[in-house]
């Protein structure tokens, strides 16, 4: 599966912002999907999770209240919808997929959008 982010950029402390990850090649609804980030000079961090039917959604603590991930597998898309954004958040974002809802391995990634947040 082929994934693409888009929705990234500059925006100030308290701002929100939609990253939209759009998946072609196979079917989208077999797929648990992850959203990932990576900070200049950190190593990259899991920022919440999907599985496959949307029925379960889990975050990191630190953007626990603030970001909300959806997804509509009938558009082929995973969503991260973050609001009350900090300084702290800036990170190139990627998504991911993954083919179990279990295990933490994930077996595809895209090429990541960058997200600036400005204090």
């Amino acid at each position: 599966v082929q994934l693409v982010e888009s929705g990234g950029g500059l925006v100030q402390a308290g701002g929100s912002l939609r990253l939209s990850c759009a998946a072609s090649g196979r079917t989208f609804s077999r797929y648990a999907m992850g959203w990932f980030r990576q900070a200049p000079g950190k190593e990259r961090e899991f920022v919440g999770g999907i599985r496959r039917s949307g029925g379960s959604i889990y975050y990191t603590e630190s953007v626990k209240g603030r970001f909300t991930i959806s997804r509509d597998n009938a558009k082929n898309t995973v969503y991260l919808q973050m609001n009350n954004l900090k300084p702290e958040d800036t990170a190139v974002y990627y998504c991911a997929a993954k083919s179990s809802d279990l295990g933490v391995l994930y077996n595809y990634w895209g090429q990541g959008t960058l997200v600036t947040v400005s204090s």
